[in-house]
């Protein structure tokens, strides 16, 4: 049966979780289907056209759905689920408040955060914060799945290829309406998507040394800012900056990790980054026994040298 992925954007681009989320699609051998939901985002859906191996895309365009909530959306999918065997959206915040109310609706399981396909029935997710793998097999006649963006990577694309139908949107759904949305600006590198990670711990003392320190680093290297769940609790940095369980997932190519013991809901969110340099004074930190790189030094002395170094 075909596959419908459910597209993530903010109405002028895909979310680059999207793209990993068609190339775990790609791997249940059914014909793959992205939906488009939206105002003013025909643009979306010719990108969504152009990524390598999918073969429609379904369009809803309307002023309704600029703010869409879960609830109209999932309406929007439940009208157009017949003749899918698997729908999918990224394990993002955007996935886990959609999809859950669409398996409810359903009737059937949600299987979350799949970091591995075995079969079109079998998946593998990720249980007690990242420690064991869980291979489960769904007999659901509608698998709704989240993944999770970094254990895929993201679709190739090339020229829009794919035909782009327009589908009728659905009336607003549910009480819910948005109010506004506020996001942080800023020139550097989305967390999520970054190549370079540089996150700090409570070992820093405080936010003023959080960006006095890491900034300067994070500027040169053009790498993301992310934070322990210690240091946002702490009130060094805002709760987007968090990595870990409770916070993003990632896994750049190079992650460094500054005054952060390690703590098992940490590890979690950045274990599979390629490479993980961590600078830590405790030598028996948890951090180091998943680092790459080591350095048992105390971080106001081994910043600044490692900034100098890199000049």
């Amino acid at each position: 049966m075909n596959v419908l992925v459910i597209a993530e954007h903010d109405h002028k681009s895909l979310a680059p979780a999207t793209r990993n989320t068609v190339s775990a699609a790609c791997r249940l051998g059914g014909e793959v289907h992205v939906l488009v939901a939206g105002c003013d985002c025909s643009g979306v859906a010719v990108q969504a056209a152009a990524l390598a191996g999918v073969g429609r895309v379904l369009l809803a365009d309307a002023p309704s759905l600029a703010g869409a909530g879960a609830e109209t959306l999932a309406a929007l999918i439940l009208a157009h689920a017949s003749g899918y065997g698997h729908l999918l959206a990224p394990a993002s915040t955007f996935g886990k408040n959609l999809m859950p109310r669409v398996a409810a609706l359903l009737d059937v399981a949600q299987i979350s955060d799949v970091v591995a396909i075995e079969t079109p029935d079998t998946f593998v997710r990720p249980i007690y914060a990242g420690n064991a793998l869980a291979t489960v097999r769904s007999a659901d006649g509608v698998k709704v799945l989240t993944v999770r963006p970094t254990a895929f990577e993201p679709g190739d694309e090339g020229p829009a290829s794919a035909p782009v139908e327009a589908i009728t949107p659905p009336q607003t759904v549910g009480g819910a309406r948005l109010v506004g949305r506020e996001s942080a600006a800023s020139t550097r590198p989305d967390l999520g998507a970054a190549a370079i990670v540089v996150s700090g711990g409570r070992g820093l003392g405080s936010g003023e040394n959080y960006h006095r320190l890491l900034e300067p680093l994070a500027d040169r290297l053009n790498a993301a800012l992310g934070a322990s769940r210690a240091a946002v609790d702490a009130g060094f940095v805002p709760n987007d900056y968090q990595v870990g369980q409770t916070g993003r997932i990632v896994a750049p190519r190079l992650y460094i990790a500054i005054g952060i013991s390690g703590a098992i809901q940490h590890l979690a969110g950045m274990k599979d980054s390629r490479v993980i340099v961590a600078i830590n004074k405790d030598p028996e930190a948890p951090i180091f026994q998943v680092a790459d790189y080591g350095l048992v030094a105390d971080l106001f002395e081994a910043v600044p040298q490692f900034l100098e170094a890199i000049s």
